[in-house]
């Protein structure tokens, strides 16, 4: 079960969290949100992480140019794309980082949506189902119909993202086939300043039904 933790913005929380044991970290690349942190800040943080986490950096309709520079500068190892990218923008993003993860993050809003998370599958290494609200693009804090994808079984892993807290999370993988979860809001203080206790809450949880989850 693959743990990711976003909208970190300081070393020391970061090193805290994947000491925990949560495996992939993300950082906000888009200049307008409240957890929105440098690329050489973020490759400060990077750099005191054990090489076995995974550094996503976070971004929403920005151009290829931009996330290719920001990945080298960061020293990140994924892309998440969390805006309203389409498949040839995923195509172009592997021609240039063909070592880098892509995440595209669809927002759930009907059944539909799921036929058009299918189509990026060629093109993307994770795919990560998101809360849909209208002119909102991450970092709701509300949770979707997880019932409508609970048969939901790409052939690319996928994360579910939206309201996740440690108060939920026995529920969401209870009723999803997923391979990992992707938590921010629910586990702050503030936007960007995170809740260690809650974390590890959040890890105690998973821990107690460990052996029913995916590797």
């Amino acid at each position: 079960m693959r743990i990711k933790i976003c909208g970190l913005t300081n070393v020391e929380e970061a090193r805290a969290i994947a000491s925990m044991g949560v495996d992939t970290i993300g950082f906000i690349c888009v200049k307008d949100s409240p957890r929105y942190i440098s690329p050489s800040s973020i490759r400060a943080i990077v750099e005191k992480l054990p090489p076995q986490v995974s550094t996503i950096g976070v971004f929403v309709n920005a151009s290829v140019t931009e996330i290719i520079d920001i990945i080298k500068e960061a020293k990140l190892t994924g892309v998440q794309l969390h805006g309203e990218e389409d498949i040839d923008f995923c195509n172009q993003l592997r021609e240039h980082l063909p070592d880098i993860e892509i995440i595209k993050a669809i927002r759930h809003k009907n059944s539909q949506s799921q036929q058009e998370a299918e189509k990026y599958l060629p093109f993307v290494d994770t795919l990560l189902i998101d809360t849909y609200q209208k002119g909102i693009h991450g970092g709701t804090g509300k949770t979707f119909n997880w019932q409508e994808l609970s048969e939901f079984r790409p052939s690319r892993p996928w994360l579910v993202a939206g309201g996740i807290s440690p108060d939920n999370v026995i529920t969401a993988l209870n009723t999803l086939k997923c391979d990992g979860i992707d938590l921010s809001s629910k586990v702050e203080i503030s936007p960007g300043k995170k809740d260690l206790e809650k974390i590890k809450q959040l890890i105690n949880s998973l821990e107690s039904i460990k052996t029913t989850l995916p590797n």
